[in-house]
């Protein structure tokens, strides 16, 4: 039986309940770019960026990228930073018991700043945080939790990931880590192929429970 010695979150529906803000926003640039395509702002929940743009702003619409951008970057500046419930009670369970924790996100650094300025102890909670700067290939690609790993020295059997997304979970997978899937973003049904557990929020976890998932 491996040893828990490091905890890798990602950052949107799983350390922060952001979601919701960003159904607002994508629904907002959907309607606006695509009305043919009621609901977009659902189907590309937990892609990058940079797979939305090439999915549904490219071609025509490649000019109107930057416009998207800094209207984004604006939002994220004003938005809601909260942690889910029982985070940061987890968090110092974990540290207590010696486990190194990490954010491994597709988010930026000028997004991070935004973070920080609404959380000022937010870095404090954490022994690395990954950024979409820190790895060459997203997810659903393993590269940024191998990296993490890395980082943390921890093997991955050694390492729990936190996710919500399909791309985020496969990511997990994918890096031969164990996963629990946050319900933030998705159902459980719909996520339970691709993680170990589902939870909704944190109040219920702690280093005992998953230490017992490896």
């Amino acid at each position: 039986m491996s040893t828990l010695k490091a905890a890798l979150f990602d950052l949107d529906g799983v350390v922060f309940d952001t979601e919701p803000q960003y159904t607002i926003f994508w629904g907002s640039q959907c309607r606006l770019y695509h009305p043919e395509r009621p609901g977009l702002e659902h189907e590309i929940k937990g892609q990058t960026l940079t797979q939305i743009y090439d999915q549904w702003f490219s071609g025509p619409l490649l000019s109107e990228q930057p416009i998207i951008t800094e209207r984004l970057n604006n939002y994220e500046s004003q938005m809601h930073y909260d942690y889910i419930e029982g985070f940061e009670r987890l968090i110092a369970d974990l540290h207590a018991h010696g486990v190194k924790t990490a954010v491994v996100t597709s988010s930026n650094l000028p997004k991070m700043q935004a973070v920080y300025r609404y959380q000022p102890t937010f870095q404090q909670l954490f022994d690395a945080i990954l950024t979409s700067e820190d790895f060459e290939r997203s997810k659903p690609d393993p590269d940024c939790y191998l990296k993490a790993a890395e980082r943390l020295g921890a093997q991955t059997d050694e390492c729990i990931v936190f996710e919500d997304s399909f791309n985020g979970l496969r990511s997990g997978k994918a890096a031969k880590m164990k996963v629990v899937g946050l319900t933030t973003t998705n159902p459980a049904d719909s996520i339970r192929a691709l993680s170990d557990i589902q939870i909704s929020d944190y109040r219920y976890m702690d280093f005992n429970q998953l230490s017992s998932l490896l």
